[in-house]
């Protein structure tokens, strides 16, 4: 067993918890309220400046180019493709870019931006890739749990989310992301090893909890 397949087996009871949310089987259906979508998407879009920032330091620490090209190639995916979805819906709303940037970050949102960015600042490049891998992971297995069936029909409101996180493109980015974690981790020390254990199941429930945000349509309570 591979260290990722490992981690993924630590995590499942949260995994298969987020297939059962309510959020994201509406989402799969269909009937998820539009104000929770457009909630999530949001918030989402406000991730993803996180993320990217992640994968600009992991382009930075890479101990070889190809790596290094990998994670700015990364960082372009995320800004142009990931965010190209969002301002698509942006756009049905009648919301600007300008508009979904000055999105408050929900309590949750918050939380789970700072655990990534003190991770990513602070930890081997392992640990930072460790820490962007459920986000990846969980939305491939997300994607393809929810498509397992084939695909939605045209008229599905959320037909270019699922599609996009359904494909094998999108696939490919856990499966280089799993291969980066793997290859280090064979040179990591018992120390690391369980860092990267307690990032990985960290970012697994902040997953669950990202659903669950949207779900209630999280705001900070003061």
């Amino acid at each position: 067993m591979s260290f990722t397949d490992h981690m993924r087996t630590l995590a499942k009871p949260i995994w298969d918890a987020q297939l059962q949310h309510p959020f994201v089987k509406a989402l799969g259906k269909g009937t998820l309220p539009t104000r929770k979508f457009q909630y999530y998407i949001l918030q989402d879009a406000r991730y993803l400046e996180e993320l990217a920032r992640v994968f600009a330091l992991g382009a930075h620490r890479a101990h070889d180019p190809d790596t290094a090209l990998h994670f700015a190639k990364l960082v372009e995916e995320t800004i142009v493709v990931e965010r190209g979805l969002h301002e698509t819906y942006g756009k049905q709303w009648k919301l600007t870019a300008k508009d979904m940037r000055n999105t408050p970050l929900s309590p949750t949102n918050y939380a789970y931006c700072r655990h990534m960015r003190s991770v990513a600042q602070t930890g081997t490049l392992a640990e930072l890739t460790v820490v962007a891998l459920p986000c990846a992971w969980v939305y491939c297995v997300v994607g393809q749990h929810l498509l397992r069936k084939g695909e939605p029909s045209p008229k599905h409101p959320y037909r270019d989310w699922l599609l996009l996180y359904g494909s094998p493109e999108f696939a490919e980015v856990t499966r280089w992301m799993r291969a980066l974690v793997d290859r280090e981790a064979k040179s990591a020390g018992k120390a690391e090893k369980d860092r990267l254990i307690e990032t990985f199941l960290i970012s697994s429930r902040y997953e669950w909890m990202f659903w669950d945000m949207a779900w209630r349509e999280e705001r900070w309570p003061v």
